[in-house]
């Protein structure tokens, strides 16, 4: 079965928020929904924290400072949620 090869990963270049969900604006015109309830930190934390992002490694992730939250584009297009809940249910 062929595979998709990219030549370069897409980057992250913006965000933006709904009540339940927030869309990040990739590099390459994709905008990817993801559910809050995927990652507790975005979800119970207040909209001016959520508002407060920087992108990280020029766009391959992006980090919240007043959530200790960091999320990367390669996770999102995955489909995986909060990859800390794993580990701490496994601990």
């Amino acid at each position: 079965m062929p595979t998709l090869t990219l030549e370069s990963e897409p980057m992250a270049i913006g965000i933006a928020f709904s009540e339940d969900l927030f869309r990040v604006s990739l590099d390459d015109g994709r905008e990817p929904s993801v559910p809050l309830a995927w990652f507790p930190r975005l979800l119970h934390g207040k909209p001016e924290q959520r508002r407060h992002w920087e992108l990280i490694g020029l766009g391959q992730g992006i980090h919240w400072p007043e959530l200790d939250e960091d999320i990367s584009v390669a996770g999102i297009l995955a489909g995986r949620g909060d990859q800390t809940r794993a580990r701490r249910a496994a601990g």
